[in-house]
């Protein structure tokens, strides 16, 4: 229902060498990774291999009040989850962690990420016997671990098996009776990274904010291809699959993480405001003030502001306290939704030309809207810069991307064309040959949904609508 990008799912493990409280450090580090999920959360808590769990709609503060995190109980290790739909759709059965008891023993499974075969792994399982009870593809690969584990001794011997099978993007975490196992795909589509706490314990999350939340210091990222052993022994890394260059999603450093965190090495934050600075220098505006949408927009505005030299203000205030129960089935009551979770400044736009940056534009509704908050505060002229180039194609790899025919770019071709449908004076895009300076180094990335080249075969991909199988929102 809003005309957005939808974050993903974030991931957070812990292991202790004794028991303890690993129920509540999970609930914080899940709570530095909310924005990466907001529709479902789940904890499992291993003690002396007994798993217990909890997982249940709603945003971290809502599932896991103090009560229920102390029912969870105490143990040495425990895995977490947030999610957003995309392939699988609203289903209980798909809320992770989820949890699978076999012969071999019980383990619990995260996942961020999307596989490309996943209708097809799906198959070739149920014709064996398998039983699926939910729709995500993260039950796929928690069957093809299991299948392995029946003939493989150790659990990471079974990831390392199941791996190949595994086409698309994932990078997860399974908690077995004794270790925490972390792999990630060849192509890093999404991060993953390791901390240590003062005491010891390590910790494995989606991103570095999750680390420093719960006191843990960065030690490295978890490499593509690499499958990571955490057990009483310490650390253990199989390298059977690492590559050396990775397809990290670009889209991480624009929108998806958080501006404090550090994937790959690079800062987020100074990533987004290289993105202003090259906004700036490829295409200027006379103008009087720069100001961002919050809250990706802010530090692209930032770096557009200090290449240009034109002042940066605060433009918007956005309502924190909106939750998903706002959300409104009609129509009429989503046509008000955008001004009451944001309320553009007056005082600092009335009368001036006006610069707005953005992340992205997806259908190009929720942009007319913003453009039209501004010209009713009373600004001249709003100029419109993207800190990312349009995108033009789908995702394979867990972004929640509307489909080709719903994408504005892919419909009106020329920036003079959207600009004129969202109401701006000007629309301009960050290029796509300028996307490896948002990163600063030589390493690979997937920018397949701004060129429709992707880093793997897509072809097996379902060709089925997303948008028929997750959940508008």
């Amino acid at each position: 229902m809003f005309d957005s990008v939808h974050e993903e799912c974030g991931v957070f493990g812990i292991f202790e060498n004794k028991t303890a409280d690993v129920a509540s450090s999970t609930c914080f580090g899940l709570y530095a990774l909310q924005h990466r999920g907001q529709e479902s959360c789940g904890i499992a808590v291993c003690d002396d291999g007994v798993i217990s769990h909890k997982r249940s709609d709603g945003l971290v503060s809502e599932v896991f009040d103090k009560e229920t995190v102390q029912h969870l109980g105490k143990g040495n290790m425990a895995v977490g989850h947030v999610r957003y739909s995309t392939f699988g759709g609203k289903n209980h059965n798909n809320i992770q962690p989820l949890v699978i008891r076999h012969i071999k023993g019980n383990l619990a499974l995260v996942h961020n990420g999307n596989l490309v075969n996943a209708a097809d792994l799906r198959r070739d399982f149920e014709l064996e016997g398998a039983i699926f009870h939910g729709t995500s593809d993260t039950e796929a690969i928690a069957y093809a671990i299991v299948k392995e584990r029946l003939s493989s001794s150790s659990t990471e011997e079974a990831v390392e098996k199941a791996m190949p099978r595994l086409k698309g993007a994932y990078s997860c975490i399974v908690m077995t009776a004794t270790k925490l196992i972390a792999f990630r795909d060849p192509d890093g589509f999404r991060p993953l990274s390791i901390g240590v706490t003062a005491d010891g314990a390590y910790i494995v999350a989606s991103e570095t904010c999750a680390l420093e939340t719960v006191g843990a210091h960065f030690l490295r990222d978890v490499q593509p291809g690499e499958i990571v052993v955490i057990s009483s022994e310490g650390i253990q890394s199989i390298a059977t699959h690492v590559r050396k260059r990775s397809n990290i999603c670009i889209f991480e450093y624009i929108y998806f993480a958080r501006p404090d965190s550090v994937i790959e090495g690079v800062s987020v934050h100074h990533a987004r405001v290289r993105a202003g600075h090259i906004l700036a220098e490829t295409a200027p505006a006379d103008a009087d003030i720069v100001i961002g949408v919050p809250d990706s927009g802010l530090d692209a505005a930032l770096g557009y502001s200090q290449q240009s030299g034109i002042p940066y203000g605060i433009g918007f205030i956005k309502n924190k306290y909106i939750g998903r129960s706002f959300i409104q089935p009609q129509q009429h009551q989503r046509e008000n939704a955008v001004k009451i979770k944001l309320n553009a400044v007056r005082e600092t736009v009335n009368g001036k030309r006006v610069v707005m940056i953005d992340d992205s534009i997806v259908r190009g509704t929720t942009s007319e809207r913003i453009v039209r908050l501004l010209r009713e505060a009373g600004a001249k002229e709003v100029h419109v810069r993207i800190s990312s180039p349009p995108f033009l194609h789908g995702c394979y790899f867990g972004t929640d991307i509307d489909s080709e025919e719903n994408l504005i770019a892919s419909k009106l071709h020329s920036p003079e064309e959207i600009a004129k449908a969202i109401g701006a004076d000007s629309l301009a895009y960050l290029p796509t040959d300028k996307l490896g300076q948002l990163i600063g180094r030589d390493c690979g990335w997937c920018q397949g949904c701004f060129t429709g080249s992707y880093p793997i075969d897509v072809t097996t991909a379902s060709s089925k609508n997303k948008f028929d199988e997750k959940i508008h929102r």
